[in-house]
């Protein structure tokens, strides 16, 4: 691929370098989610009683703040924990 063409001033260029960093950032915490609820899906199927409480407080924690850090949506957010908890409190 070819290296991105130079922008016209140092403001458009700052944006681009910025853009790219958060970006990179958003990317690693939305990971960081998935492997959270995972966790949560891990510890609920395996049956372990005291691992899954902690592990869905853990997330729910996780996406809050991700919501309020604008990384995901607020709804997208309150949709996965509400998933998460139903899954939680399904009878073993």
């Amino acid at each position: 691929m070819a290296a991105p063409k130079r922008k016209r001033n140092l403001s458009a260029e700052k944006r681009v370098k910025q853009a790219e960093k958060r970006h990179q950032k958003n990317k690693a915490e939305k990971t960081r989610l998935k492997t959270i609820a995972r966790k949560v899906a891990g510890a609920v199927s395996e049956g372990a009683g005291e691992k899954a409480p902690a592990a869905m407080k853990e997330a729910m924690a996780a996406y809050s703040k991700a919501a309020s850090k604008g990384i995901i949506h607020r709804n997208t957010a309150s949709r996965k924990i509400s998933r998460l908890a139903k899954l939680a409190a399904k009878p073993k």
